[in-house]
Formats: C-alpha cells, sequence, structure tokens
C-alpha cells in the first residue's frame, strides 16, 4: 500500500463524502448546505492551493482510495483549518501530519503567517493530536457564529 497526498479537486467529492462519514466527529461537523457539493466546489474554487487528500493505491489497479483530507482556507490574513479527517483504517501512520504540513506550506506560500483550526471539545484523540502539532489551545476567545440559512444548524 503507498499513500499520495496531491490538491483537493471537485472530482473527489464522492470520496470526501463518504470518508467524512466514516467518523462519528466527522459526520457531526457537517452540514447540508456547506458541505454539499456546491458548498465543497465554491470552497476549493476559493482555495485552490490549500487544500489536499491523501489517497491509497492497494495495488489492485482500482482506482485510488480517499484515505484523508483537509481543508484549509485564508481570508487574506489568517488561514483556518476547516475539515481535516483520516479514515480510522488508515490512522496512526503519519497521514495526518503529512497532510497539516502540506497545508501549512501551501498557506505560508501564500503570505500567511497564522492558523488555526476548531476541534470539538470532547474529540480528546484530535485535540492531543492538534497539541502534538505545535497548535496551542486559545482560552481567551469564544467562538461565536450565526446561521444564516435556516437548512445549516445553529450549532451547541
Amino acid at each position: 500500500m503507498s499513500i499520495s497526498i496531491r490538491l483537493a479537486t471537485i472530482a473527489d467529492y464522492d470520496g470526501l463524502f463518504e470518508l467524512w462519514n466514516s467518523t462519528e466527529q466527522s459526520r457531526r461537523a457537517l452540514n447540508p448546505v456547506d458541505d454539499s457539493r456546491e458548498g465543497i466546489e465554491r470552497y476549493l474554487k476559493r482555495n485552490p492551493t490549500t487544500c489536499f487528500v491523501a489517497t491509497s493505491k492497494d495495488g489492485s489497479g482500482d482506482a485510488d482510495e480517499i484515505v484523508g483530507v483537509i481543508l484549509t482556507g485564508h481570508d487574506g490574513r489568517r488561514a483556518i483549518i476547516h475539515h481535516m479527517c483520516v479514515h480510522p483504517s488508515y490512522r496512526r501512520k503519519g497521514i495526518a501530519h503529512a497532510l497539516v504540513q502540506k497545508a501549512e506550506e501551501a498557506i505560508k506560500a501564500e503570505g500567511i503567517n497564522k492558523i488555526f483550526g476548531l476541534v470539538f471539545k470532547d474529540n480528546d484523540v484530535a485535540n492531543a493530536f492538534w497539541e502534538k502539532q505545535g497548535y496551542s489551545l486559545r482560552t481567551n476567545l469564544n467562538y461565536r457564529n450565526k446561521s444564516l440559512n435556516d437548512a445549516v444548524p445553529q450549532g451547541e
């Protein structure tokens, strides 16, 4: 088995959606508007050089399977990691670390000097991972959101 990392495209959507649904933590981060094919296509068009997929080639000649993804974008000042997921069967193989490095390099190449991500408080595994990657926990901020579309959940 070999793992490759490349830029994500909208052609990857079905594989991404399947991957995101492979874990409870990823499923609960999805919403029906922003994570629809149209929503992801809009995101990738806006961030064409900062989103990556990890694929596995099993040697059978079948198409590559998407086993990891990181969607990272920026507003010209700060970057944010919106979705990062590795399929449970492929964890602890360095894929997440490689995806983070690729995204950080791409963001830095665009002149952005600060990056952040959002992690559910109760996702101990993910929080430990991000800590190990050098991402500090900000306790002096409140994250607030407002849904502008009735189809998008407000959140907890």
